[in-house]
């Protein structure tokens, strides 16, 4: 048996009302885990554009527009 079915059945025997807490704890922890993988969605993201963008920073009027600063 399952670790998720261990829980399921334990959650099927408590009052309805309990039941609603138990599936706010899990929503809440779901938040948690999905705000651990924004930063390496982020970094994935910013990594993948990276090339494509320096061919348009990459170039002497690039240079020459920010060469004052």
């Amino acid at each position: 048996m399952t670790l998720a079915e261990k829980v399921f059945l334990e959650l099927k025997i408590l009052p309805e009302s309990y039941q609603a807490e138990v599936l706010d704890f899990v929503e809440f922890l779901r938040s948690k885990v999905k705000k651990r993988s924004e930063p390496a969605e982020a970094l994935q993201t910013m990594l993948a554009t990276e090339a494509v963008l320096r061919r348009d920073w990459d170039s002497p009027e690039e240079d020459a527009a920010w060469s004052d600063l």
